[in-house]
C-alpha cells in the first residue's frame, strides 16, 4: 500500500484525541509511550509525525509541489504548527514508518526547542545535546545510543553517517548506553549543560 493511501485510511478510521503544539506533542507522546499519527495543516501544507512507543520515528510533508519523507520532511515542519493526535495500532505505525523514517532526530528536537522559545515558555536548562560516537578516532554510524535519567529512557536513536545523534533534554547528569556493532553495550556517565552541548563517546 502506498503511504498516501495508508494515511487516508488511517485518518478515516481514527478520531483525533486532542490538539497540541509541537513541543507539547513530543513530550506528551514520550510520557504516554504512544503509538500515534499526528497531523498539522498549514494552508496548503500538511505535516505528519508518526510516533512508535512514544518516539517520533517517521515524518511526511506534503504541499501542492509534492511530498517529502523522513529527514527531508522534518526540516519543513513549522514549530508554530498545531497537531491533532490520532492513536493508531503499533503494527500500522511500523508499516508507515518503513517509508518515512527519521534518521536524524536532531532536526526535530531543534524545531521543538524553537517552539518553546516562540510561545514564551521558560527555556532555561533545556536544549539539544549532540553525542558523537567514535572508535579509534573514526566516526561510527548505525550505532544505537540510549540516554537514561535515573533509569528511565529519555531518548534513543541510531547514529547517522557522521556518527551523531541528538536529543532534546534538560540540563543534568545522564547515563548513556551505546550498543556497538558487536552487540556490546558500553555505559557512559555524561553531564549536559550550556558548556557541554556536544559530547564525544569514545568506544
Amino acid at each position: 500500500m502506498e503511504i498516501e493511501e495508508l494515511l487516508k485510511t488511517l485518518l478515516n478510521d481514527t478520531k483525533y484525541t486532542e490538539t497540541r503544539s509541537l513541543v507539547d506533542l513530543i513530550g506528551f507522546a514520550a510520557e504516554q509511550h504512544l503509538d500515534a499519527l499526528a497531523v498539522a495543516n498549514e494552508g496548503k501544507q500538511t505535516f505528519y509525525l508518526a510516533f512508535l512507543h512514544g518516539e517520533p520515528e517517521g515524518a511526511i510533508y506534503s504541499d501542492r509541489n509534492g511530498t517529502l519523507y523522513g529527514d527531508s520532511a522534518v526540516v519543513r515542519i513549522q514549530s508554530s504548527s498545531r497537531f491533532t493526535l490520532n492513536e493508531v495500532n503499533a503494527d500500522i505505525i511500523e508499516a508507515l514508518v518503513m517509508g518515512c523514517r527519521i534518521f536524524k532526530k536532531s532536526h526535530l528536537t531543534q524545531n521543538s526547542t524553537a517552539a518553546i522559545q516562540e510561545i514564551g515558555r521558560k527555556s532555561e536548562g533545556l536544549g539539544t545535546i549532540t553525542l558523537s560516537v567514535q572508535k579509534d578516532k573514526k566516526t561510527q554510524n548505525g550505532i544505537r545510543v540510549s540516554l537514561r535519567d535515573k533509569g528511565k529512557i529519555v531518548g534513543s536513536d541510531i547514529t547517522t553517517s557522521d556518527g551523531e545523534v541528538g536529543f532534546r533534554v534538560m540540563h543534568g547528569a545522564y547515563t548513556c548506553l551505546v550498543q556497538d556493532k558487536d552487540q556490546r553495550v558500553v555505559s557512559f556517565q555524561i553531564t549536559f549543560d550550556t558548556a557541554h552541548p556536544h559530547i564525544v563517546l569514545d568506544l
